[in-house]
């Protein structure tokens, strides 16, 4: 996973035009990266309200969809460090 020191993401991590919570890291970043992970970072609630939760599925598929071009903005409201909270690989075939 590409971030800056654990304070940011950096816009070539992105495969889509939104940066969203990692849900399902393990069934889709896997196989389309080699990699998934699940990240843990704290914003204001202030900041997060002039985001719309977006539903991407069922009840627990909530998501706050921030375009690419605020990612700068994203980054730097970012309270403390990004924690990765757990990390997926392909399984070994060997």
């Amino acid at each position: 996973m590409k971030n800056l020191n654990g304070k940011g993401f950096q816009k070539d991590w992105l495969s889509n035009p939104y940066f969203t919570r990692i849900q399902i890291a393990r069934d889709w970043n896997v196989p389309a990266s080699g990699s998934g992970f699940v990240t843990k970072f704290s914003l204001s609630a202030t900041y997060l309200s002039k985001y719309k939760v977006e539903n991407v599925g069922g009840p627990i598929h909530n998501e706050l969809w921030v375009p690419a071009e605020e990612l700068e903005e994203f980054n730097d409201n970012i309270i403390g460090l990004i924690e990765v909270t757990q990390s997926f690989y392909p399984a070994d075939k060997g």
